[in-house]
């Protein structure tokens, strides 16, 4: 269901308000250049520093311009379980294609609470959910033991791993199968992840490279041998991309090169802030690189 390039959308600001105007541009953009699914409202999508009406607002958009041409996976993930439902009660009645939950950020639960919470959230929601396991921004790491666990609830459809450890994937494949979507959250590490048993990637880099992103997929997963090395040689042009937009917190670089690509301004929302000069320079020269700009 989920699978390819799917971009983990960013949320565009004009004077520290939703650009609606540009976002829906953004969204037809990844539309007219091959990306898999769209992510609203996910961490790329600054939704820690949206409010509840904006949350709401860049799903509803989201899914009304997509107008079912891709999957939307809405980003409905909180550290309270009552909230996480209620976005992702709202996403459904959105018209949702899935949703993705983050591991509980702070709190820092114990794999019983990670399992009691998503367990909740499927219980109040027919939607596909795909758990977002990302340990270095939420402290925790649920382990492989607690996905076989979910995976046998009825909605747990998948993870966007964010571990940067390829072993965890094969140990996942391992104990829960090829039905259980594995997707990655490293784009980095997209190629040698798909050669692995992934799928796909919800990708950062996609929101200034979607067709090089999508193309890149679709190779990797060829039976092609022509077709591997194409995205073999796609994922090498892209590397110094990747490394550039982390140089700083995610999503202050790719809302810096997509200022460059005339996509969006680079306004992001406090406590994030502008990139610095030396960081603007390396953004710009991957770029280049890439032969973006």
């Amino acid at each position: 269901m989920f699978q390819g390039s799917n971009v983990a959308l960013l949320t565009p600001f004009k004077n520290n308000k939703l650009d609606v105007d540009c976002y829906i541009k953004l969204i037809h953009f990844h539309l007219k250049n091959g990306t898999n699914g769209l992510v609203p409202a996910g961490t790329t999508g600054e939704s820690p520093t949206l409010t509840h009406k904006e949350h709401e607002q860049v799903i509803e958009l989201c899914i009304k311009e997509a107008k079912g041409k891709i999957p939307v996976i809405a980003g409905t993930g909180s550290n309270s379980t009552e909230e996480a439902i209620s976005l992702t009660k709202h996403a459904e009645r959105a018209g949702a294609d899935g949703v993705l939950i983050v591991t509980p950020y702070y709190n820092k639960p114990t794999q019983e609470g990670l399992y009691q919470h998503y367990k909740a959230i499927n219980d109040n929601t027919s939607l596909p959910i795909i758990i977002y396991n990302i340990p270095s921004r939420c402290v925790i790491d649920m382990s492989v033991d607690t996905m076989a666990r979910l995976f046998e609830l009825k909605n747990i459809a998948g993870v966007k791993d964010a571990t940067g450890d390829l072993n965890r994937l094969d140990e996942t494949v391992k104990k829960l199968g090829n039905d259980f979507i594995q997707l990655t959250g490293e784009d980095g590490l997209a190629f040698k992840f798909n050669k692995r048993g992934g799928v796909g990637i919800i990708s950062v880099t996609a929101n200034i490279a979607p067709k090089l992103c999508a193309d890149m997929q679709k190779y990797s997963k060829s039976k092609s041998e022509n077709e591997i090395k194409k995205a073999e040689e796609i994922d090498k042009t892209l590397q110094p991309l990747h490394k550039s937009l982390f140089i700083e917190s995610n999503p202050a670089p790719v809302k810096y090169a997509a200022s460059l690509l005339k996509l969006s301004l680079e306004d992001v929302r406090l406590p994030l802030v502008k990139v610095t000069d030396e960081t603007k320079k390396i953004v710009k020269s991957a770029l280049q690189g890439a032969k973006l700009i």
